[in-house]
């Protein structure tokens, strides 16, 4: 496999706030920009994004890019009328879900599932567990049905079959005499997704992928002509969930996958970066405009989670990236509540008209106004009068948050990143303590806009002992888009005691998987250093129903095997053994992953920038507050210090993309790959 030559290489996400490309070319040059995400169409803010770049199209050999569009389209349920099919009795499966409640406490709440009731319809069909048919497949019952979708306009339909994962053979035939008629190919299969035997979360999958399918295709289908228009003649892939790459040819037709795509590249550039820097167990912290993103890596690897619910009964059990996100970034608005409670988030200002330190018109305090007011940030952000736009911002926490709350407009902005910092080491917390994992044991890699800003305190608060901050933080999910490889995930569920499974049923289907997988891989035009499989099952005692997921080394597994492993991981999370009760295997999974080259990440800041005295890249000093003081500090400019400075706290880097804050008693060290290593005083290693 090779690629078209050796061109540029693009990478370019589309975040709430901002749309992020970096352009890196064959002789080391390295072009940035961010500008203003286009949410109505994300297109437009992509070729404005190779605008601010100056990308020459035609000299571009790869883009791949990181979309919000099917995330988007699910959280604000502007989805395309979709219809299901499925069998007799089970039509309202995806409405009654799990029997849980929207909130905790309370007697009301509102669920509306992705599909309407009046377009869920019933056929008479039914198989067994086993796989075994008890009802045959009314065939002429289906034709009738998708008629009947049609009619009522539908652009997508979902054929959800009790126990398809056992036997596809009904869902299969269901999907050849649909396709005889359906006007077009947004016919989904829920086993062809997802071959897992819980029909809610099965059924969901589904109609997620077909509700957000024609939404991606179309979306797709203009970015690919703009480009080509531009001059471009390759391919265009597209980040997955699961960190991965596919081809824009083949990205709708398993559109769910690529929920959390933008989240997902980041935390690919976090593990690509720690391993090159040497630091493989991660927290990655990805501050924006709108919202915060979390996400733990051991050993250089991603935690992937095939259990992720994007919100209240909305599980999309495909494998991706776990990423925690809350309503938390630079742009969230603080306001104080009926109780007299100080609130942050998660309504955002966004990009238009943003905070009201942009100079666009933003009048709602936000957690970057804040940062203005503690000098964290250089006023203005946007264009205008330094001290106008500080005395406005000023004055609006004065009135809005500092005169309910008893502060002045200093103490209220101290309390916002106050509270805004408690909700962020919380959700970090999610993905830590509530696993097992002991943050102390992590470095935390700080990235986004505004991310490096709030990173010392965090790691202070969690007793994290390093911060890592990459060479550019601004736009790490667009260097995540460049880094990462290609992957395919394959779920099998056998969903039977362990000690009356056949090895050999076993060892097969590990195979047939990487099969598949390597097959999809060689699909794409793209230069490999090689391919590599991850397997692993998901298991759990008899009668219990959470699942453990056991990582193997190896495709051919033993029963003994499997059930040591499983025993140890089931010590290491819950502290329990269980020897009295059987084991069950649920799932088996097998991640095939195609190896891109390396890339030279050391010129994102231009090498000859670089001074060789810690004093050249002095700016200027200003008051800046800390924990109810102020101190003169000293503001660095990044791209002037030289590889390996060393910086005692407090002091401040600004650089095109972020703000680096370091907080009194901290010390930041740089590394030869470019990063900056802020060690953070009175954490415990």
């Amino acid at each position: 496999m090779a690629s078209r030559g050796k061109g540029a290489i693009v990478g370019v996400d589309v975040g709430g706030t901002f749309t992020d490309l970096v352009l890196l070319s064959p002789d080391g040059r390295v072009q940035l920009a961010k500008v203003p995400s286009t949410m109505d169409n994300q297109a437009f803010g992509v070729l404005d994004a190779l605008d601010a770049a100056g990308a020459d199209l035609p000299r571009v050999d790869l883009v791949v890019h990181g979309t919000t569009t099917t995330t988007n389209a699910v959280l604000e349920r502007k989805l395309a009328r979709t219809g299901l099919i499925t069998t007799q009795g089970f039509r309202d499966v995806l409405e009654l879900g799990r029997r849980t409640r929207p909130q905790p406490y309370g007697m009301t709440g509102r669920f509306s599932p992705i599909i309407p009731r009046d377009l869920r319809l019933e056929v008479p069909e039914r198989l067994l567990a086993d796989g075994s048919v008890r009802t045959p497949l009314d065939e002429h019952a289906v034709e009738a049905a998708g008629r009947a979708l049609l009619t009522r306009g539908c652009e997508a339909v979902v054929v959800h079959f009790l126990h398809a994962y056992a036997n596809p053979a009904h869902e299969l035939r269901a999907g050849e005499i649909l396709r005889r008629f359906w006007p077009n190919d947004h016919i989904t299969l829920g086993h062809a997704l997802l071959s897992e035997s819980r029909e809610f979360e099965r059924g969901v999958t589904a109609a997620v992928n077909a509700s957000v399918q024609p939404l991606l295709e179309r979306y797709i289908a203009r970015l690919t002509q703009e480009l080509a228009a531009r001059g471009y003649g390759g391919d265009v892939l597209v980040m997955n969930g699961n960190g991965g790459m596919v081809s824009a040819a083949r990205v709708s037709r398993e559109a769910a996958k690529t929920v959390m795509s933008g989240p997902a590249s980041g935390v690919m550039a976090a593990a690509y970066t720690g391993r090159r820097a040497g630091i493989h167990d991660l927290l990655t912290y990805d501050m924006g405009g709108t919202s915060t993103d979390v996400a733990l890596i051991r050993g250089a690897q991603p935690a992937v989670s095939n259990e992720i619910e994007l919100e209240y009964a909305m599980p999309i059990h495909v494998p991706m990236v776990d990423v925690r996100t809350i309503g938390a970034g630079g742009g969230s608005i603080a306001r104080v509540n009926d109780a007299g409670l100080l609130e942050v988030g998660p309504q955002s200002a966004g990009a238009d008209p943003g905070p009201i330190c942009y100079g666009k018109g933003g009048e709602a305090p936000t957690i970057s106004d804040a940062n203005l007011l503690l000098g964290r940030l250089k006023p203005p952000v946007g264009d205008g009068d330094d001290k106008a736009m500080r005395a406005h911002v000023e004055a609006i926490f004065a009135e809005m948050l500092g005169r309910p709350l008893g502060l002045d407009a200093i103490g209220a902005a101290e309390a916002v990143i106050r509270v805004a910092n408690t909700k962020m080491a919380g959700a970090i917390r999610m993905v830590s303590l509530s696993l097992g994992a002991d943050p102390r044991d992590f470095a935390l890699f700080a990235f986004g806009g505004a991310g490096p800003l709030h990173a010392s305190a965090l790691a202070r608060e969690l007793g994290v002992p390093r911060v890592l901050v990459p060479c550019r933080p601004g736009i790490t999910n667009a260097l995540g888009c460049v880094v990462a490889d290609l992957r395919h995930d394959y779920v099998r569920t056998f969903n039977r005691p362990l000690d009356g499974l056949d090895e050999a049923e076993i060892h097969r289907a590990f195979t047939e998987q990487i099969a598949a997988g390597e097959a999809e891989i060689g699909r794409e035009s793209i230069a490999l250093d090689g391919i590599r499989h991850i397997h692993s099952v998901d298991m759990q005692f008899i009668g219990q129903t959470h699942l453990l997921r056991v990582g193997l080394d190896t495709a051919t597994p033993s029963r003994a095997q499997l059930q040591q492993l499983f025993e140890r991981a089931y010590w290491r999370r819950f502290h329990v053994e269980l020897p009295e009760i059987r084991a069950n295997l649920v799932n088996i999974n097998t991640s095939v992953i195609g190896l891109r080259p390396p890339l030279d990440l050391s010129t994102l800041i231009d090498p000859a920038e670089r001074r060789r005295a810690l004093g050249d890249a002095l700016r200027e000093t200003r008051p800046v507050r800390f924990e109810g003081a102020w101190f003169d500090t000293p503001i660095y400019w990044r791209d002037h210090l030289p590889l390996e400075m060393e910086i005692r706290g407090p002091a401040i880097i600004e650089q095109m993309d972020t703000t680096i804050l370091i907080e009194p008693g901290d010390l930041a060290r740089g590394d030869d790959e470019g990063n900056i290593i802020v060690e953070i005083k009175g954490a415990q290693p």
